[in-house]
């Protein structure tokens, strides 16, 4: 299957505990004194979901590649890694955010090196394809990510297999190979993994024949992929109702691209501004990725203003736009919500809204139906003085396919409640930026440990919130 499967396995409280062992012993713990709204104004860069698949999509062309905005994060510097280990000259270029990567000496890379980057990122499958078009074989180490439910990899290896790709399986990983060459197939996803069908565009566009994929994602980093290969020499169609045509060419160029804006990070810190009573201008914040979005943050009783490229702000004619988000005073109203594929509601917005929705009045509910295991880190807010009651049935206006299969993706949440600090173990990337929300809206001083997982995602958020004027430091 081509997505999480369901699971019945409670939170490791173990292993949580055995991380923040772990973490104590580094400089991996952030103190946070809580209680202070925050205002101000940031900046997001490219988004993340998308700058890492574009940096794949270089090993596809014949000539170098310049990607634009890209956040000083730590994936990028994974697949940094893993693109030089194949020999792609990666350099900084003149701009700040330019990434100027040359495919033109591609080459194997050693199982051993490969293995280093296994446990940091999810990339190693979706080079596969690119490096089969140019070596004729590929490896997949063990992978790693957040820890939010299994993401399985079986699609993957299924569609690879269907485009011609021999796949053996060892200890250490698998080995592909393509003897004969990759060629276009009709494939249809069981759910419109995001994974799954970048997989299919990147092996796709280069494999002699059309491919058709049915039940596609249409994210728009999906969508803002596709553009990137467009610009490459890829001809790649978008029909309606999830399906996804792609006619295979012989050749690929290198693209200019600068890619759309985190609207993951633009979602988190306008929860931080609701549940800090603050206020917070995220420039290049851009209103057609995040409009299921701000529709929940209006329904909740949150402000927002958005201002356009080019248009006068501060005095200033032709600066960049951003969303400006804002607690207006008064009570937050409670909301039903359920997490849903692009366009409904993206499941990396729910867990720092959910932090806020501690602060609204009456019953929230929140039904995850993308991640069987993204409700864990409701225990940690429960600490601190939230009343979140968890529960195995489908609490949305919907039946999801995790419905009666003995797991908790269903949250209730009851307020308003005030918030007291604690000690905080940070499970993955989206619920470690909600407990630092949790942290800075709570009265009192908390420590949050394994801090350094949010550089996954969130560039200089340190220096972010300093900006903001919140009040935290290191030990």
């Amino acid at each position: 299957m081509g997505y999480p499967r369901p699971s019945c396995l409670p939170l490791d409280h173990r292993a949580l505990h055995a991380r923040r062992l772990e973490v104590t012993l580094t400089d991996d713990v952030l103190i946070v004194h809580g209680g202070t709204p925050l205002q101000g104004q940031i900046r997001v860069r490219g988004a993340k979901n998308l700058v890492s698949k574009a940096m794949v999509a270089a090993l596809l062309g014949e000539s170098p590649s310049r990607l634009f905005d890209v956040p000083r994060i730590r994936d990028v510097e994974v697949v940094r890694g893993l693109l030089g280990l194949h020999g792609v000259k990666v350099s900084d270029g003149a701009e700040d955010g330019e990434l100027v990567m040359d495919p033109t000496n591609v080459e194997s890379a050693s199982t051993d090196e490969i293995n280093v980057h296994a446990g940091s990122s999810r990339i190693p499958i979706l080079l596969c394809g690119p490096l089969l078009h140019r070596l004729g074989h590929a490896f997949i180490p063990d992978l790693g990510g957040c820890h939010i439910g299994p993401r399985p990899i079986d699609f993957h290896i299924k569609a690879l297999r269907e485009f011609g790709a021999v796949v053996d399986k060892t200890p250490e990983g698998m080995h592909l190979s393509a003897p004969n060459g990759l060629h276009g197939a009709k494939l249809e996803l069981p759910y419109p993994s995001v994974g799954a069908t970048e997989q299919v565009l990147l092996t796709a566009v280069r494999a002699e024949g059309v491919t058709e994929l049915r039940n596609a994602a249409i994210e728009p980093e999906i969508i803002d992929l596709i553009c990137v290969l467009q610009k490459m020499g890829a001809i790649i169609t978008v029909h309606t109702d999830r399906v996804i045509e792609i006619q295979g060419v012989p050749k690929l160029y290198g693209y200019e691209h600068k890619p759309i804006p985190d609207r993951i990070e633009a979602a988190s810190w306008a929860a931080a501004a609701l549940a800090t009573r603050g206020e917070i201008e995220v420039i290049g914040a851009r209103q057609a990725d995040m409009m299921t979005f701000l529709n929940v943050y209006r329904n909740i009783g949150g402000e927002l203003k958005i201002t356009d490229d080019r248009v006068a702000r501060d005095g200033v004619t032709g600066a960049e736009g951003g969303i400006k988000f804002w607690h207006p005073g008064g009570e937050l109203r409670a909301v039903a919500l359920e997490t849903d594929v692009h366009p409904g509601f993206m499941t990396d917005w729910q867990q720092p809204l959910v932090v806020a929705l501690t602060q609204a009045r009456g019953i929230s509910i929140m039904h995850e139906t993308v991640y069987e295991q993204r409700l864990g880190y409701t225990e940690a807010l429960n600490t601190m003085g939230a009343t979140i009651q968890v529960y195995r049935d489908c609490l949305g206006g919907t039946p999801c396919r995790f419905g009666r299969r003995n797991f908790m993706h269903s949250a209730v949440i009851a307020g308003p409640s005030k918030l007291h600090a604690a000690d905080l173990v940070i499970p993955d990337l989206r619920a470690g930026f909600a407990h630092l929300i949790a942290a800075l809206a709570a009265e009192g001083t908390s420590r949050v440990y394994g801090v350094n997982l949010i550089k996954r995602g969130y560039e200089d958020f340190e220096a972010k919130l300093a900006a903001l004027g919140a009040h935290v430091e290191r030990p």
